[in-house]
């Protein structure tokens, strides 16, 4: 038997549990595949990222301290995100960039910490890459907190 208390607390525990959908799990994406699909595909830390929203472990990406040439493509799509030009150093754990590729990623508000944040995903496949903030370097001041586990670096060729 619940108590009124606990009748309200349940009440908007679902009512974040809803927000918790988002539009970025709802909406429609030019490559849409099964779990199965993304399974055979992705890593598992790759498929909890990307398709489960998680986070991976600070200063466990190699891509955090790859400052070489080139560009960043989505780890489940390949459509080119984020230009080695845009990345700095911001002293977080996760590879860090100030700007996206035009038409690359696309942004939703994420309530997982309960307080709302700017979730960054694919706009291609949907998939999570990260979070941004407003924190970041000159000329945008923001900062993309990517997951490396996301994404997939491509050399510049000489």
């Amino acid at each position: 038997m619940f108590t009124r208390r606990q009748f309200g607390f349940t009440g908007v525990g679902a009512a974040f549990a809803g927000l918790l959908t988002g539009s970025a799990r709802a909406a429609k994406f030019e490559i849409e595949k099964t779990d199965a699909e993304w399974r055979s595909q992705l890593s598992p830390e790759q498929f909890n990222v990307l398709r489960k929203h998680a986070t991976e472990r600070p200063r466990s990406s190699p891509l955090d301290k790859t400052y070489d040439p080139g560009t960043y493509q989505c780890a489940g799509c390949d459509l080119q995100l984020f230009a080695s030009e845009t990345k700095f150093d911001s002293g977080t754990g996760w590879p860090s960039f100030y700007q996206p590729v035009d038409d690359a990623v696309a942004t939703t508000t994420d309530y997982h910490l309960v307080l709302p944040r700017t979730e960054v995903h694919c706009r291609r496949c949907g998939g999570h890459l990260g979070h941004v903030f407003e924190d970041g370097p000159k000329p945008t001041g923001l900062r993309y907190c990517i997951n490396g586990v996301s994404l997939k670096f491509v050399p510049k060729a000489h």
